[in-house]
């Protein structure tokens, strides 16, 4: 068959299918399928924080140009062709924070790897692990085998210092040049993504002479972190911290070079670190757009071939939830499976506990810290994800959404660099505006209940134990998702800590459970996740009203039936809730139900899938009384 024939007959599929989705798209609609546009299949489109259209199905029409293999410019397939795929990506973890015991750190690394950890992430600094007590945290650490990157802040200097002092020892007990030519380490010197989030670290002068002592190095020693989880946390969308990166990345390769650095060793003391969600298609083109925007920066600089640099994938903090936080167990899995799918160098799996204050859970920080760990392990020896390089590399979904975060990204980039570059946009706000639009737009989302975070606005647990009264979020700065609804369950806490049971709202329920249950459910789930109790006593009897409402103990109620029913028994049911004491009539369903109802008769508000929930609930907690 020849190739016209094929591109005819796919034709002519494409087609019938887009005749197919008309015909459902009507049906569901309840319209005439005469009415539907030309392509109904755009109807099911979504749009991404980035503007980028998610297409509900990719055919040979999306097809692009295959790309490069693994390890050739521009490394949208992985910066090392010769990754072992017996071990795949470094499962990273952290160590040293809020731990100030050389000796308790040291057992806990060499712990972590006896049991599965390939790379080690260590905190220094400030109150977490003295940055002179850096060597006595390695000793036995065979750093060869496990890389070490350094997160030391403000002690970079000292913390590497340490570090090299400590390799030098060892080179000179006789361990030998082959073995310092296998060890990896960074230091972790992130002066300008640091200058964003506001966190203290080392000046930009000093990162400099980092890389320089680093490049003189036997071993394998980059001195600059590129952390883009901190546009991240702060509400960034994926092109948005990826352009941010990028930007501080080019910043730091000007100051390098005009240092007397060479370009091609300047792009070698660079390394990037990035969230990765629970959104694993976005994840996986993420990081692999990551590497080919960066491969643009290295072939527009002149060293096409050095434009690989390693990628530490970090799980999401502003996705983590304080409640039901064992829903983050699986939050943190789909998160790893993006970044070992996307090509990521090394991963680390936040603990499922690290938005929820310390002793609040009855667990301990080793099961978390196990269950982390054993997250990728198992992703890695049971479900076998590292042993192919770019599994999505063909994808149709996959090479379009990483095509379109990149352009993305590149536009953001050019913004900056219009700006005058990442420090001059940094200071003017540009970096920051432009996170904060996305970061309202998001909270906008979750608080209309447009985009679910399961345990929080959807499908919460009211029965869980209540936080302790006033605990700090250990994630203080991290715009996380769930906080607005938090913020409220934290409230009903409060109520029931002083009262001795959460706020209530009634559920008058008209006609049989057949006709309600699906409005009850709706309105249950909803008030939950403002920490509200719905009291369901069945379908509403207008005779025994008055004693209904006086064992609810509430002076709100929520009307709960179809649309035909509140045509019926919609107004006198509004009448009667009022007579025997309720203040407060909301409707579950829409405002139209009761268009022709006046005054008293009809309903004080009325709740729908897409109100704004947070706003909603935050009035209902104030009419009830919660502090």
């Amino acid at each position: 068959m020849s190739h016209a024939s094929q591109a005819e007959d796919a034709a002519r599929d494409y087609a019938k299918w887009q005749k197919a989705v008309a015909a459902v798209l009507a049906k569901a609609r309840k319209v005439d399928v005469a009415d539907m546009p030309a392509e109904p299949e755009r109807l099911l489109d979504t749009t991404t924080y980035d503007g980028v259209t998610v297409a509900p199905l990719y055919t040979r029409r999306d097809e692009t140009p295959e790309t490069a293999l693994p390890g050739v410019f521009p490394f949208v397939r992985g910066r090392d062709a010769h990754r072992d795929v017996n071990r795949g990506w470094l499962v990273s973890a952290s160590f040293g924070a809020g731990q100030a015991d050389p000796k308790a750190v040291n057992q806990a690394i060499l712990d972590g790897l006896e049991n599965g950890i390939s790379a080690i992430w260590l905190r220094a600094g400030g109150d977490n692990l003295p940055a002179a007590s850096v060597a006595r945290a390695l000793d036995g650490v065979l750093l060869d085998l496990a890389p070490l990157t350094l997160d030391a802040g403000v002690e970079t200097a000292a913390a590497a210092e340490a570090v090299l002092a400590l390799l030098d020892e060892r080179a000179a007990a006789g361990d030998g040049v082959t073995e310092r030519s296998s060890v990896a380490v960074s230091f972790g010197a992130a002066p300008l993504t640091s200058g964003f989030s506001g966190r203290r670290d080392v000046d930009a002068e000093t990162a400099v002479a980092l890389a320089r002592i680093a490049t003189g190095r036997s071993e394998t020693v980059r001195a600059i972190t590129v952390d883009g989880t901190v546009f991240h946390d702060a509400g960034a969308s994926d092109a948005e911290e990826l352009g941010a990166a990028i930007a501080a990345g080019l910043e730091y390769l000007r100051s390098l070079t005009a240092a007397g650095i060479t370009i091609s060793a300047a792009l070698g003391q660079v390394e990037f670190r990035f969230s990765a969600t629970d959104d694993q298609f976005q994840t996986i083109a993420k990081l692999r757009a990551a590497r080919q925007l960066w491969a643009r920066i290295a072939q527009v600089c002149g060293a096409s071939e050095f434009g690989g640099a390693p990628q530490h994938a970090v799980t999401s903090a502003a996705m983590m939830t304080q409640r039901d936080p064992w829903v983050n167990m699986l939050r943190t899995t789909l998160a790893a499976f993006g970044a070992g799918v996307g090509g990521a160098d090394a991963v680390t799996v936040l603990p499922f506990d690290v938005a929820v204050p310390e002793g609040t859970l009855e667990t301990s920080k080793s099961f978390a810290a196990r269950i982390a760990r054993n997250t990728q392990l198992l992703l890695l020896e049971e479900s076998h994800l590292g042993r192919v390089l770019d599994p999505g590399a063909g994808s149709w979904y996959v090479e379009d959404l990483t095509g379109a975060i990149a352009a993305g990204a590149w536009e953001f980039f050019q913004q900056i660099e219009a700006d005058g570059g990442y420090a001059a946009a940094l200071e003017s706000g540009l970096i920051a505006d432009r996170v904060a639009v996305t970061r309202a737009t998001r909270e906008s989302d979750i608080a209309h209940r447009k985009t679910a975070v399961t345990g929080v606005n959807e499908f919460p647990n009211l029965d869980e134990k209540p936080l302790p009264p006033n605990a700090q979020s250990p994630l203080a700065g991290v715009a996380r998702y769930a906080a607005a609804f938090e913020a409220l369950r934290d409230r009903s806490d409060r109520f029931l800590a002083e009262r001795g049971h959460r706020p209530k709202v009634l559920l008058a329920a008209l006609g049989p459970v057949a006709e309600h249950n699906g409005r009850t459910t709706f309105a249950a789930n909803l008030l939950a996740s403002g920490g509200i109790e719905a009291v369901n006593p069945g379908t509403l009897d207008l005779a025994t009203v008055s004693g209904i409402v006086r064992e609810s103990e509430t002076t709100i109620a929520v009307l709960c039936g179809t649309d035909k029913r509140y045509g019926i028994d919609g107004v006198p049911a509004v009448d009667a809730l009022r007579a025997a004491g309720i203040e407060t009539v909301l409707l579950a369903g829409p405002e139209k139900t009761f268009a022709d109802a006046q005054g008293a008769d009809r309903p004080d508000g009325f709740l729908t899938a897409r109100i704004d929930a947070v706003s909603a609930l935050t009035g209902l907690l104030d009419t009830l009384g919660a502090k």
